[in-house]
């Protein structure tokens, strides 16, 4: 068990004797101060002090189980946010201005929403690095930020393999032609997954796992059915410019 877990633990006994007041109406706009200052906190007094005072406002609001996801959540961001300033020191100005940036307020708002919505530590950690990875992008988008965190927390770990396969093979292979060549398409899909069928990543027996995941994504708006004018067995899915997103603010903080 780390630090964290158990800055967590103690913070929860104390729960049974403590009480705060908060004003009605107001106690989520307090938690997201409370995130603001965790992201933008100093040493780790401060931290462990700030985590117990959010647990206990969270807990009264919302539960232990959502106390305990939210502080996971904003560990994670804090975390990343030191990587991506410790390996970007063009962004470090950026990133010490963050809890004063409306956008990012704004995005930690979001993030505390959706970390109602799962328990599973995988996704939220997915959530974290949108929002990291949207700092390192100053890419704050409102639509596309709730598309990705809503993927975030609905699909699968299959799904997202799925995802990236597709669109690695996609970008090696895929062709583009006009809407007046001859077959009416803009992509000829069939070579994409030709070459995922001879990868073996495709095949008659396990193409029914493969399609339940294309048309989770489909339903999030990551890939799309082009028509096309064979009739092979093979799908017809190929990844859109906000799947691509979604694929790039998953990506681990680097250089």
């Amino acid at each position: 068990m780390g630090q964290f877990e158990l800055e967590t633990d103690a913070a929860l006994t104390q729960l049974a004797w403590e009480e705060i007041s908060t004003t009605p109406g107001g106690e989520f706009v307090e938690i997201i101060g409370d995130l603001l200052k965790l992201v933008g906190g100093g040493g780790p007094l401060g931290i462990a002090g700030g985590v117990s005072n959010l647990l206990l406002k969270v807990r009264k609001l919302a539960g232990a189980s959502y106390a305990s996801n939210l502080v996971y959540l904003i560990t994670v961001v804090r975390n990343d946010l030191a990587t991506l300033s410790e390996r970007h020191e063009g962004l470090r100005e950026r990133i010490e201005a963050l809890p004063t940036n409306p956008k990012f307020v704004d995005a930690i708002s979001a993030l505390a929403l959706r970390a109602m919505h799962t328990s599973v530590k995988d996704r939220l950690k997915r959530l974290a690095r949108i929002v990291v990875n949207g700092v390192k992008d100053d890419d704050f988008e409102p639509e596309n930020l709730d598309d990705m965190m809503r993927a975030a927390t609905e699909l699968t770990g299959r799904d997202i393999s799925v995802l990236v396969k597709v669109a690695e093979i996609q970008a090696e292979t895929a062709t583009f032609f006009s809407l007046t060549t001859g077959d009416g398409t803009i992509n000829r899909p069939r070579e994409v997954w030709k070459a995922l069928e001879g990868e073996r990543f495709i095949s008659p027996q396990n193409q029914m796992e493969i399609r339940a995941s294309l048309a989770r994504l489909q339903s999030v708006g990551f890939g799309a059915e082009i028509q096309t004018t064979d009739s092979t067995w093979h799908p017809r899915f190929l990844v859109t410019p906000l799947g691509e997103r979604f694929i790039d603010r998953l990506q681990e903080i680097a250089v």
